[in-house]
């Protein structure tokens, strides 16, 4: 059925002449919808394609930016000065994924990936932010191997570890430790010690834009980083829960898929 004019003769001879109007009518209706909306996939492509080539041109002065900083003498200027870089970069960080969030099937790549290996990578990421709140981490040795994709796992970790920072109290460690549970998966546990979660909020504080409301009126927050690592979460595999107190601090825990349950998914 290539167009309305193969599908009007199709038996032909048992139309009648309103009826064939009308089929005309239907089928231009029709082949117009189609046309509008190939029309909106080729935009919605330009779109993405033009908002990741301006997050990657906004990263060259953002490292810039970074080389001055590091360059600055003023002690006290430097750190918070690196602290709002981080924020920044957290942010556009942010828009990255979420433009690639729609095709992550299609970009990922899994590998064997040592848990340690991210984890630190993660953490060094936050130093200046940490040296500015005197946050600090007690860490096991995170020895195990997965097998996920590297680069996501990594923004998943990030944006726990973002929200575990930025909702603890001054001078308060993050414990980030492993344990296998009862089914035998691999869980990673981040736990703070901050101001909690609500626990009428605990179910939406994956919602797009949600910010939650305990102590969360003088902190500063899109409300799009556990919406982010929870989608991506769920397209490798990983389960994302928390528990939580008001003034008791959060946990939250990553359960990794077993070996055969990536071969179903995958």
């Amino acid at each position: 059925m290539s167009n309305a004019s193969d599908l009007l003769c199709l038996e032909d001879v048992h139309l009648s002449p309103f009826q064939k109007r009308l089929m005309k009518q239907i089928l231009e209706v029709y082949e117009e919808k189609d046309s509008f909306i190939n029309k909106s996939k080729i935009q919605l492509q330009e779109h993405v394609d033009d908002l990741l080539a301006w997050v990657h041109e906004v990263k060259t002065p953002l490292t810039a930016m970074k080389l001055m900083i590091e360059q600055t003498n003023d002690e006290k200027l430097r750190k918070r000065l690196e602290s709002e870089w981080v924020r920044i970069h957290l942010l556009l960080d942010q828009q990255l994924h979420h433009t690639r969030l729609a095709t992550i099937e299609k970009d990922n790549r899994l590998e064997k990936v040592i848990l340690r290996d991210v984890v630190y990578k993660e953490i060094r990421e936050f130093r200046s932010w940490c040296l500015e709140k005197g946050i600090g981490f007690q860490v096991e040795e995170l020895e195990q191997e997965i097998t996920t994709d590297k680069k996501w796992l990594a923004f998943i970790v990030r944006q726990i570890l973002s929200n575990a920072i930025k909702y603890s109290h001054e001078n308060e460690e993050v414990h980030i430790y492993t344990e296998i549970n009862e089914t035998g998966h691999l869980l990673l546990h981040i736990k703070d010690f901050g101001i909690g979660i609500n626990e009428e909020d605990l179910p939406r504080i994956f919602q797009k834009s949600y910010t939650g409301t305990v102590g969360r009126e003088s902190v500063q927050s899109t409300g799009m980083g556990l919406y982010l690592a929870k989608n991506a979460a769920q397209k490798l595999g990983i389960l994302i829960s928390v528990k939580s107190q008001v003034n008791n601090g959060s946990t939250f825990t990553l359960q990794f898929p077993q070996q055969n349950e990536y071969q179903k998914t995958w």
